[in-house]
């Protein structure tokens, strides 16, 4: 099962369906992040949250042509520095 209609109820509320809190291994009282992407709304356990974060964080560790602006102002500085 990988769809099932909800409805919201009073006060937001919305009723998981037992099949998928058995597949996220999540029961009741336990918290879950609720995060907005594209227009989606995604419901993740603390697990897929961190798993999340951490995916979107590696992209920017595992590029292997950075650019450190830093750096290039540095260098930009000392060619201003060696013309004067």
């Amino acid at each position: 099962m990988d769809r099932a209609p909800v409805k919201i109820s009073e006060g937001g509320r919305i009723v998981i369906p037992i099949e998928f809190r058995k597949a996220l291994g999540v029961d009741i009282g336990d918290e879950l992040i609720l995060h907005m992407e594209d227009g989606k709304m995604l419901l993740l356990t603390r697990r897929q949250a961190l798993q999340y974060v951490q995916d979107q964080v590696s992209f920017y560790k595992n590029v292997q042509d950075r650019r450190l602006l830093a750096d290039e102002l540095i260098a930009e500085r000392k060619i201003e520095a060696a013309d004067e």
